[in-house]
């Protein structure tokens, strides 16, 4: 009886510990100060100091579930303002990948939208995976403005979703267009439906003219096709894609799903 409640307590411990296994949810995390693969500066704490909540993507180049989920999380991060909104999204590296490595990992896997903040052991994220203790990857966390950690293991990811549900009862962040520098761009509307179909007879709806052919994406950021005009017909199987539109200057990703 006491092996059975000794096993039961070591169990419900390691799921309230969750991936991150220096800090329990509701505690302080140390600060950082890391450097990403194109040279900007990340610190924690003065992201926080501005009410802004981090979100953190733990993982490493050969991680095959990590290849599949960042295209995921590069999407929550362009739809929320490539972190010039309410909150942030950086890509930390367990420290065994450097800058060509990561770059390499973002071209080849992170997908159609614009990418997260990506730090490598060169930029500091070594040092931070160590802080964390990350068991598994990739693991996701939340943490607050408050500087306490919110979320310690946010899977199993289905889609952008999953993040949105993490928000705090008092969190709603507006959905932004990433400007990225640029300044007044178009206001572009597109909608793309059915979102979920078998591939065939799509319908895409912009308030301007496309200036390139459509290009659809896996959830690898593998190019699966491009087609012409505005009702798409994808020849693939069943999963999630990324249709990819140029218009106004602007490029804008809107997933589907084929059943």
């Amino acid at each position: 009886m006491k092996r059975i409640l000794l096993l039961t307590a070591l169990m419900i411990s390691a799921l309230i510990q969750g991936q991150v296994q220096n800090y329990n949810v509701g505690d302080v995390v140390n600060d950082f100060i890391v450097t990403d693969v194109h040279g900007v500066e990340h610190n924690l704490y003065e992201y926080t100091a501005q009410g802004k909540h981090v979100y953190l993507d733990f993982f490493f180049d050969t991680c095959v579930p990590c290849q599949t989920t960042t295209p995921i999380f590069n999407e929550f991060y362009d739809k929320y303002g490539c972190n010039q909104g309410d909150l942030i999204a950086i890509s930390m590296n367990n420290g065994s990948d450097n800058d060509a490595a990561v770059i390499a990992f973002e071209e080849q896997y992170g997908g159609p939208f614009n990418h997260a903040p990506a730090v490598s052991a060169d930029g500091g994220a070594g040092a931070v995976d160590a802080d964390f203790n990350i068991a598994a990857y990739p693991t996701y966390c939340l943490i607050g403005p408050d500087n306490t950690l919110l979320e310690n293991d946010i899977w199993p990811l289905t889609g952008v979703e999953t993040f949105e549900a993490t928000f705090p009862v008092d969190f709603d962040p507006p959905v932004l267009a990433c400007s990225l520098g640029i300044t007044d761009q178009a206001v572009v509307q597109v909608a793309i439906y059915p979102s979920v179909s078998n591939g065939q007879n799509i319908n895409i709806e912009t308030t301007e003219a496309l200036t390139a052919p459509v290009a659809v994406y896996d959830v690898n950021g593998r190019l699966v096709q491009t087609s012409e005009g505005t009702v798409l017909n994808v020849s693939a199987g069943t999963g999630i894609y990324f249709v990819q539109l140029q218009l106004a200057g602007q490029t804008i990703t809107k997933r589907i799903v084929i059943r």
